[in-house]
């Protein structure tokens, strides 16, 4: 039996960061959820699913106007909202289904800390779990930008400011992950792989979508900010992140999500 229940689009290197956790920490999860296109025809719910048509007609007083990265009608619960305040996917909930667990970090967080402890994820102690916590605070910053740049990208409205404002926050993120590495620990936040080299793996994959988009930066007069130079730039950053993909536990999530952008 699952003792997380995730609803989200798919697929979705976010949802990654949960999948990877739960397999290094023996924590069974329960994934649902269609290519974003298709969430407009399910019912955003703990038991999410496809909406049939009489359904779609019963539940019409559930229809909740889309915001960010969804421009239809969605039909959400007003349990999930009670849930997901502010209404988002991913979207995970306990057993029960009562009680919400929201944004992808906090849904990582989750899943190391149901695990067995065999694999400290989450480190060994109160500072080096806030360390922890300090890369995954730091990783917001740039997935807002990201998130906001990649669906320019995808509705083909990328401007000059989203651009600059996504490879500022390329450049931070990737400066702090190379400064962490310089250290010589193996790893992100110290000595041992942590929620904080999940979450950069995942991060880092997401940004992979800008490479099916370098037409239409070309058009725009723009450089694709994941160029040839990242890894001159960012080397032990890079590096890493190679390292990362071929990992057993992330390579099921990571490698296909990245074949779709010509790898890495």
């Amino acid at each position: 039996m699952s003792v997380l229940r995730i609803f989200s689009y798919l697929p979705n290197p976010r949802i990654a960061k949960a999948t990877i956790a739960a397999r290094l920490c023996g924590v069974s999860l329960e994934v649902r959820g269609a290519p974003v296109q298709e969430l407009q025809d399910w019912l955003w719910d703990f038991d999410a699913h496809p909406l049939s048509v009489e359904e779609r007609d019963a539940l019409r007083h559930c229809v909740r106007t889309g915001r960010t990265g969804f421009a239809s009608a969605l039909y959400k619960t007003d349990a999930f909202l009670a849930a997901h305040p502010f209404g988002a996917v991913p979207a995970a909930f306990d057993p029960s289904g009562q009680i919400g667990i929201f944004e992808s970090n906090s849904i990582l967080r989750a899943v190391a800390r149901l695990g067995d402890g065999h694999v400290p994820l989450y480190g060994s102690d109160a500072y080096s779990a806030s360390r922890i916590d300090g890369f995954l605070d730091a990783s917001l910053l740039f997935a807002r930008d990201t998130q906001l740049y990649v669906l320019a990208l995808r509705a083909e409205t990328v401007s000059a400011g989203l651009h600059a404002a996504a490879q500022q926050a390329f450049t931070i993120y990737l400066g702090g992950i190379e400064r962490a590495l310089a250290g010589g620990a193996g790893f992100i936040a110290g000595g041992t792989l942590s929620l904080a080299d999940i979450c950069f793996a995942a991060e880092l994959a997401l940004f992979h979508n800008e490479r099916v988009h370098h037409g239409q930066l070309h058009r725009a007069g723009l450089a694709p900010i994941l160029s040839d130079g990242v890894a001159a730039e960012h080397p032990l950053a890079w590096a890493h992140f190679g390292r990362l993909c071929a990992h057993e536990a992330f390579a099921p999530d990571i490698e296909p999500y990245l074949e779709a952008f010509g790898k890495h």
